[in-house]
């Protein structure tokens, strides 16, 4: 995996101020934006796992019971 580079735009201000504070903006932003990403996967997740359960309560326990009998008797 490689990288890329990405810039942004700030008021100069807070450019100045990050800069006499000694913060390190480049690692900040990536920070930033990993957790945004990783916050976003984790919704995408919720959604997902959301679904599946909707879709699985649909099926009876007998309904798997019976699946599960069925495959173990054809092996």
């Amino acid at each position: 995996m490689g990288w890329v580079t990405v810039s942004a735009k700030v008021r100069r201000e807070v450019w100045e101020k990050a800069r006499n504070y000694g913060i390190n903006i480049s690692e900040v932003l990536r920070r930033a934006l990993e957790e945004e990403v990783r916050k976003r996967e984790l919704e995408e997740l919720a959604r997902a796992l959301e679904e599946a359960g909707r879709e699985l309560s649909k099926v009876s326990v007998e309904e798997v019971v019976g699946m599960i009998r069925e495959a173990r008797e054809s092996r």
